[in-house]
């Protein structure tokens, strides 16, 4: 295994409240905003998913942006999505990635082609989210690449896949997460929720089929910049949990910004104590610092 910092992994396995946070590679092939970004984010986060090719937006690759951050000493969470690569090319980045010390990978279906900016781009798919992450399972297990071909050394990748909190029906079962489970993945993050009676009876859901045994789940949170941002995620992103007590409370404020922080940093420390939750996984694109600002309020409330 190359050496480095590993540091996301050490910090789930000790039993220490994880902190990560998100950042969008440049629509450029300039590195500067990469590296402030990551610089600010450094002193409060275990490590930092650079994405793939998010809202299906053409941006540095994510490889790339990774190897980069490992360079400053960050630790990298790669994300990887199944929508722009087939499976020799998915695995030929997968080998790349370890070859440059970028351990952790969190694999993703990937945003419609129709949303971004290229919508006669063609979706690939030739690996879903739960056969990719069987293929990076093989590759450590026995090294294995695609069918029967082996490489030499086994890529011991930590693995993570996504999730969405919703209120648990009667009697549900998790299945995806449950396959996903299976397939090898090691830790979830999950998508913004911002009602923690929620994620608590979720997370009661996934105690009783084992899985906050087998993962690391870190839910989704962010630092919130004004009541008409709340509502747009609530209604463009899929899957956001957004109570309109939140919004409520954004549009009364006198400083929308500060109190959108605040409001961060209050469900850091509540979702803390549910139980199954080993930590949170931040997200405020092109905002690094209210990230920072939200963590460090989060330890002295």
């Amino acid at each position: 295994m190359p050496g480095g910092n590993c540091r996301f992994r050490h910090s789930l396995q000790t039993g220490h409240f994880a902190v990560t946070a998100e950042v969008l590679p440049p629509r450029a092939a300039q590195l500067d905003s990469l590296t402030a970004a990551v610089a600010t984010l450094a002193p409060v986060v275990a490590a930092v998913n650079v994405t793939d090719g998010a809202g299906a937006r053409v941006r540095l690759s994510s490889l790339a942006a990774a190897i980069h951050l490992r360079q400053q000493g960050i630790d990298p969470i790669l994300q990887m999505t199944c929508r722009d690569r087939n499976r020799i090319a998915i695995q030929s980045d997968l080998l790349g990635a370890w070859a440059h010390g970028v351990q952790n990978v969190l694999v993703l279906g990937g945003d419609s082609v129709a949303a971004g900016d290229e919508p006669g781009a063609t979706a690939v798919f030739d690996f879903d989210s739960r056969s990719l992450l069987a293929a990076i399972k093989g590759m450590h297990d026995d090294g294995r690449l695609g069918g029967a071909a082996s490489a030499a050394g086994a890529a011991g990748f930590f693995c993570g896949a996504a999730e969405i909190p919703r209120e648990p029906p009667q009697d549900c079962v998790p299945q995806a997460l449950l396959d996903k489970a299976a397939a090898g993945a090691q830790f979830v993050q999950m998508q913004f929720c911002y009602d923690t009676g929620l994620l608590r009876r979720y997370l009661e859901m996934l105690a009783t089929h084992g899985l906050t045994e087998r993962l690391y789940i870190l839910a989704g949170l962010g630092p919130l910049h004004s009541a008409e941002g709340a509502a747009w995620m609530r209604d463009n992103l899929f899957g956001t949990v957004m109570p309109d007590g939140v919004i409520r409370r954004l549009a009364a404020a006198r400083d929308a910004r500060r109190e959108g922080i605040r409001i961060c940093a209050e469900l850091i420390n509540e979702v803390r104590d549910i139980p199954g939750i080993a930590g949170v996984h931040l997200m405020a694109p092109g905002r690094p610092q209210a990230i920072v600002d939200a963590v460090t309020l989060a330890g002295t409330l």
